[in-house]
């Protein structure tokens, strides 16, 4: 249907000079007039359709600002593991193994243990329900992963791995890996893990689409990676793509993208370039959110630092000369301090060197 008329519900407008009206004319997609119902039919051609909301209230699409567009995909095929106990993730996992050919992995996503009255699992829990699978599980925060034995054989980790930098592999009392990866260490398994190829990772987010829709959602910031964003140029190129993305740059590709000379803001009605993504810490959960004081219960952690102020302003004042914003992930106390710092200092830089005023911006800012 390419034109239509909407009437007989409140629309909200977000205009303050006229909060709701009541009747929406759509032409090809687009609003072509709000007000009244004799206001709206004038935009249209006589006889064009028109469709009674029957009271409904009507909002204007929401924007999820800080989304993982190809993981939020992919992970619709993987094991919901956002359950209330541990046994009952455990029982998903071994349900989908039993519909899984042996020998191919097992993912899943959205485990939390601090609901879980034991706490966090191990590798011979998965190994008990799973045992032909390798099993791979990534927790709600994104910042640890729950594995079991054929997992952590085929990453070739055992008591004489060392902890990647920024990363931690949790062992037990003698030393073993339990299963529990967290930060950079998650790295470990992802890397033998088989890839889903662009094609599985277009159609993926092309499905998932009307579950961002049927949430309200028509426009989402993603901080996936290249795949991510090759992906969606295929989509919007093909006429496929019905959000509006605004898409990150990680750090590792600041070189490439100041080569060719990506801007924020940059590209079409659908898919332009955001800022560029940067961590600070890791998360609360697995308590690796940098922290001016160590977790509770846990005296010998303050969680880790990836970047420091004059880091964060060296990376900064690379960016802004090719127009660049900053997108960088913080939670804790200790690292919010540390991105604020940066950003007063880089204020600074912009003013001396009378550049643009760049939009940086801190994601999720969960403990000042």
């Amino acid at each position: 249907m390419k034109l239509f008329l909407l009437y007989n519900a409140t629309f909200y407008t977000l205009n303050p000079a006229q909060p709701t009206v009541q009747a929406l004319a759509v032409w090809d997609g687009k609003i072509v007039a709000a007000g009244t119902v004799e206001e709206a039919e004038t935009a249209l051609p006589a006889g064009a359709p028109r469709i009674n909301l029957n009271g409904l209230t009507v909002l204007p699409g929401l924007t999820d600002s800080h989304l993982h567009l190809q993981h939020f995909a992919l992970a619709l095929q993987y094991v919901d593991c956002e359950t209330d106990t541990r046994a009952e993730c455990l029982l998903r996992v071994q349900h989908k193994a039993k519909s899984t050919p042996p020998q191919n992995w097992i993912r899943g996503h959205g485990w939390n243990q601090n609901v879980w009255e034991e706490g966090f699992g191990n590798a011979h829990l998965l190994d008990q329900v799973a045992p032909h699978h390798p099993v791979y599980l990534t927790a709600k925060s994104l910042h640890a992963a729950w594995v079991n034995t054929l997992a952590l054989q085929a990453a070739g980790i055992d008591r004489n791995t060392p902890d990647p930098p920024d990363g931690r592999i949790q062992r037990d009392e003698s030393g073993n890996p339990t299963g529990i990866l967290f930060e950079s260490a998650m790295g470990l398994v992802e890397k033998v893990i088989p890839e889903a190829t662009l094609p599985q990772i277009r159609q993926a987010i092309e499905d998932a689409q009307p579950h961002l829709w049927g949430m309200g959602l028509t426009g989402v910031h993603d901080f996936d990676r290249r795949q991510c964003f090759m992906a969606l140029q295929e989509l919007e190129q093909a006429g496929r793509l019905k959000l509006r993305v605004v898409k990150s740059i990680p750090l590792e590709n600041l070189n490439e993208a100041v080569e060719v000379g990506l801007r924020s803001g940059f590209g079409s009605q659908w898919l332009r370039i955001g800022s560029l993504k940067c961590f600070a810490d890791g998360a609360l959960g697995p308590q690796t959110a940098a922290m001016l004081q160590p977790y509770e219960g846990n005296a010998s952690e303050s969680g880790i630092l990836f970047l420091d102020s004059e880091e964060i302003v060296e990376i900064g004042q690379r960016a802004a000369a090719s127009g660049l914003s900053l997108a960088i992930h913080a939670i804790g106390d200790r690292a919010n301090h540390e991105v604020l710092k940066a950003y007063a200092q880089l204020r600074q830089f912009e003013k001396q060197e009378a550049r643009p005023h760049l939009r940086h911006r801190i994601e999720h800012v969960q403990v000042l």
